[in-house]
């Protein structure tokens, strides 16, 4: 199932997204999208609403260097263990909306990443029972004000603007994300390519390592990590990060106004 959430004539829904390109149909869910969704019976063609972020995170928890060719292109060791870290809820944003360039920073950059999104409330989860508090995955870009990243030694400020967070375009619940293909584009040229099953720390490891040290709720996203070629973006350009079995996230690039 490929689950949404939309802005439609009738206002903010939870959708099941359902067909292909422009037969697509977005059907909204009662209530929330968790455990087994029940329907209004309305629904729009995807055509008519806009997407919004497939869900409402209460926390963004992020991997960092968990590609080698990554930790090699940022100038250190592939760490033994995950390294975690946080965006704030507030940094997400949907599709087509803009990622806004702060002054204070003169180096803005993209990071193509695959996103785990949290089904029910954990803590303590062995990594052989990862797949049960699983909901789906979707698509995120962990925009980072890289001057500031170095500047600061720590990486809250640089990942945690407003709109530092796209999610998108849906969440896919049927998926084997052991092999999958992130792809990176800026303004229609690659600049990242790699795979899934090159994660040094894979997605059963990561659950249980985030989830000794804080409960995950539903809803809550884990970004996985980005693979190397990471780097800046300008007012003006379009940013795509497409995950194979998922779909595509693009976002324009502006100036704060």
């Amino acid at each position: 199932m490929r689950l949404g959430r939309v802005a439609s004539p009738d206002g903010v829904a939870f959708v099941s997204i359902e067909g292909d390109g422009g037969d697509s149909v977005a059907k909204e869910i009662a209530e929330h999208p968790f455990g087994t969704p029940t329907f209004t019976g309305r629904s729009w063609p995807l055509a008519d609403v806009r997407l919004l972020a497939p869900i409402l995170a209460s926390k963004v928890i992020c991997i960092g260097k968990n590609y080698a060719a990554h930790a090699a292109e940022m100038g250190g060791p592939a760490p033994a263990d995950p390294v975690i870290f946080m965006k704030p809820s507030t940094s997400i944003v949907g599709p087509n909306a803009s990622i806004i360039l702060p002054p204070s920073s003169s180096q803005v950059d993209y990071e193509g990443e695959l996103a785990i999104v949290i089904g029910r409330p954990c803590k303590d989860v062995p990594a052989a029972r990862a797949n049960d508090v699983i909901l789906g995955y979707t698509v995120a870009n962990d925009v980072t004000a890289r001057d500031q990243q170095r500047h600061d030694g720590q990486w809250t400020r640089a990942k945690g603007y407003d709109s530092f967070c796209p999610l998108g375009p849906w969440i896919e619940t049927q998926l084997d994300p052991s092999d999958l293909e992130i792809v990176t584009e800026l303004d229609g040229e690659v600049r990242q390519r790699s795979r899934t099953s090159l994660l040094l720390h894979d997605i059963p490891k990561l659950i249980e390592w985030v989830t000794t040290v804080m409960t995950l709720l539903p809803g809550d996203v884990i970004l996985t990590g980005t693979p190397e070629g990471v780097g800046p973006m300008t007012a003006g350009q379009n940013v795509s990060v497409t995950v194979s079995g998922i779909g595509t996230l693009t976002n324009p690039v502006a100036a704060k106004r």
